[in-house]
């Protein structure tokens, strides 16, 4: 894994995807908490307290040098999504079907 350019705590994985060094988290998670629900790295810390606010900066940091590529992305995903949900629109009788299927029944 390479490490992103001036951007401590932040790591490019195998896929290219900018990630927090040491947790799961994507760049484009944290980035997508700020852009959808107008968080403070103050408020991203307090719903994410497994992580220290040097790496919630950097991700912060790196997302705001990014913004467009990272915006397009995140709104990529929302509009597939969108689509996905509006496309197979799933009555109460079809998930209760499901349901049973996997249970065997």
């Amino acid at each position: 894994m390479a490490t992103a350019d001036t951007y401590p705590h932040v790591i490019l994985n195998a896929d290219g995807a900018a990630c927090i060094e040491g947790t799961r988290y994507t760049v484009k998670h944290i980035a997508a908490e700020q852009y959808f629900y107008g968080w403070s790295a103050e408020e991203i810390l307090r719903q994410h307290p497994d992580l220290r606010p040097a790496e919630v900066y950097a991700a912060l940091a790196y997302f705001h040098d990014h913004h467009d590529t990272i915006v397009a992305a995140i709104e990529a995903g929302r509009t597939q999504a969108e689509r996905a949900r509006s496309s197979e629109p799933l009555s109460r009788d079809e998930l209760l079907r499901r349901r049973a299927a996997a249970n065997g029944r």
